[in-house]
């Protein structure tokens, strides 16, 4: 009788939770209209930073278009530190219609703009700041941090855990495959992978997808 009573408890209280859980993420994603999105250079109308989030900061240099998704527990930021005044804006640039996908980190410090219709795969890390390493006498923390901007064209898919690291210039309607590290440019209508990512597959008029 107490195991019955305890598995009936636990299945009305999980409901509960579940359901409070649910209430929570509607209420806390961050929107347009709310404070927290009036923060932004820019909020579309439409779109959603889904609860619960990780570090968002400097929100004025970050640019989010129309009916665009950006998934629970990710990252936003521009510049190294809260109430940083930057030199560029917006130093985070997102399209419309995108979809940023759970777990992801955009980092910002120079210009990272991403176009419209963009879609990610899970955990995917961009930025356009990496560290210095060539002084041998200094830890690398204190080294210089290069900046170089980064671009991902329209229509474009990054599949889960890339790794886009400054200088990189992905062109529209590009698919790069899950773990991939993109470092240099990629052309438009192509899938890349690998690490650093290659292009494995090219469209061309008149012949369609061909090896590269």
């Amino acid at each position: 009788m107490r195991h019955r009573a305890r598995a009936v408890a636990y299945r009305v209280g999980g409901e509960w939770i579940r359901r409070a859980w649910a209430w929570l993420g509607r209420v806390a994603a961050i929107g347009p209209n709310d404070r927290s999105g009036q923060r932004f250079g820019r909020f579309g109308a439409g779109s959603i930073i889904c609860f619960p989030h990780n570090t968002i900061f400097n929100e004025r240099y970050i640019h989010i278009g129309s009916g665009t998704m950006i998934g629970p527990h990710a990252t936003l930021s521009a510049g190294m530190m809260p109430g940083q005044q930057c030199l560029t804006d917006p130093v985070v640039r997102i399209g419309d219609r995108c979809l940023i996908g759970k777990g992801s980190g955009i980092v910002g410090h120079f210009s990272i703009d991403i176009g419209d219709d963009v879609w990610t795969g899970h955990h995917v890390y961009i930025t356009d700041q990496n560290h210095g390493y060539e002084d041998v006498n200094l830890p690398i923390s204190r080294q210089t941090q290069p900046e170089q901007a980064v671009s991902i064209g329209n229509g474009s898919w990054l599949g889960y855990g890339t790794v886009v690291l400054p200088g990189a210039k992905i062109g529209e309607h590009v698919t790069i495959g899950a773990n991939s590290v993109v470092t240099g440019e990629i052309p438009s209508y192509s899938v890349a992978v690998g690490a650093p990512a290659k292009v494995i597959r090219r469209y061309v008029d008149g012949e369609g997808w061909v090896k590269a």
